[in-house]
């Protein structure tokens, strides 16, 4: 998966966390369970950032 196509995961997991807590509260277990699956887009996108952006200094 691109950078690109995590971030559009990323705001549409964040989007239905979003709509799920407003029907429920944060501590609803399908809020938890759509807030989990963001946490990991989230690492995921930073870890892929992170390993090119180091890349990319080195080329400099």
């Amino acid at each position: 998966m691109t950078a690109e196509q995590i971030l559009d995961h990323i705001e549409q997991y964040r989007q239905k966390m979003m709509i799920l807590a407003s029907r429920s509260s944060m501590v609803d277990n399908e809020v938890v369970e759509v807030s989990s699956k963001l946490d990991i887009l989230i690492n995921q996108y930073l870890h892929l950032t992170k390993g090119s952006s180091f890349q990319d200094r080195r080329a400099l």
